[in-house]
């Protein structure tokens, strides 16, 4: 996992609760040691650990936490890939190219990253279909985000998220509508 995805996790923690709950976190993951920052590529399983503990703590699900955590990351990311955007661009559009622009950048700059594959077919001007393919199964990060662009361009109330499969899986199809 990009270290920029850690970090950004812990100001997550911190700010959606406090400090110690994130000590608590990487000691209850056997990461107290660690220090991540944002140019580097850590284990996937640090990520699990860190949700899974947190889901203990909170009573939420992985699936709930990673959820609210992509819907905290919209603002970051479009900031992150700001001269990759389009004005024009709207919750739909940059579904539609978060994979040829967003994802294929991060490969580009570090080939250790592996962003899900988003396949994404628009079925119409207001409707399309995501296929998340990724091993790490973290597909709620994706719903999370959908959510967050769909309130970043103030369309929250008019944006329909269903994943259409389990949402654990390697493979997740994501329905999204505007209505």
């Amino acid at each position: 996992m990009h270290g920029t995805i850690l970090t950004l996790l812990k100001r997550y923690v911190q700010t959606q609760y406090d400090h110690s709950t994130w000590i608590k976190l990487m000691e209850l993951s056997g990461l107290e040691k660690v220090e991540f920052d944002h140019k580097t590529v850590y284990p996937d399983e640090h990520v699990y650990a860190l949700i899974g503990h947190a889901a203990e703590m909170t009573g939420l699900s992985a699936g709930e936490l990673h959820e609210k955590f992509g819907e905290y990351l919209v603002p970051d990311l479009m900031y992150m890939y700001q001269k990759l955007l389009r004005p024009e661009w709207k919750t739909l559009d940059m579904l539609e190219h978060t994979e040829l622009t967003m994802h294929k950048k991060v490969r580009q700059e570090h080939a250790e990253n592996a962003p899900p594959v988003l396949d994404v077919r628009r079925l119409g001007p207001d409707e399309l279909v995501i296929d998340y393919v990724s091993p790490r199964r973290m597909s709620g990060l994706a719903v999370g985000i959908v959510r967050g662009l769909a309130a970043y361009y103030d369309e929250a109330e008019r944006i329909d998220v269903l994943p259409t499969t389990a949402d654990n899986g390697e493979r997740v199809r994501i329905h999204v509508r505007r209505t």
